[in-house]
């Protein structure tokens, strides 16, 4: 019998007898100059806004490339993340596979 549920750090945990299998959601990768692009509102700071145009003359382009690298770093975060928690499960499938479980001799079954 599986169970499925939340791990700790967002990830989807699959438990199958013995077997810990973590779930990941894949990312879309999106291109900025293909999407479809819409008006939205965003508060900011007076001050830093002048001093940006200072920089830059086409603030949006600018805000969106900033915050396409955000969300492209996040996401190799994310996946950095759940690399290591799934080497975190081969090794302790490993280790349970070798020594078993120890509430393997509790077990009502």
């Amino acid at each position: 019998m599986c169970h499925c549920f939340l791990g700790c750090t967002g990830e989807f945990v699959k438990c199958c007898g013995d077997t810990i299998t973590f779930l990941y959601a894949n990312y879309p990768s999106v291109s900025i100059a293909t999407s479809r692009k819409r008006p939205v509102n965003l508060t900011l700071s007076e001050g830093l806004v002048e001093q940006a145009r200072a920089y830059s003359e086409n603030l949006s382009a600018t805000v969106e490339n900033l915050l396409a690298e955000y969300v492209q770093h996040k996401q190799r975060l994310d996946l950095e993340r759940q690399k290591s928690a799934q080497a975190c499960a081969m090794q302790w499938n490993a280790v349970n596979a070798s020594v078993g479980s120890f509430a393997d001799e509790h077990s009502t079954l």
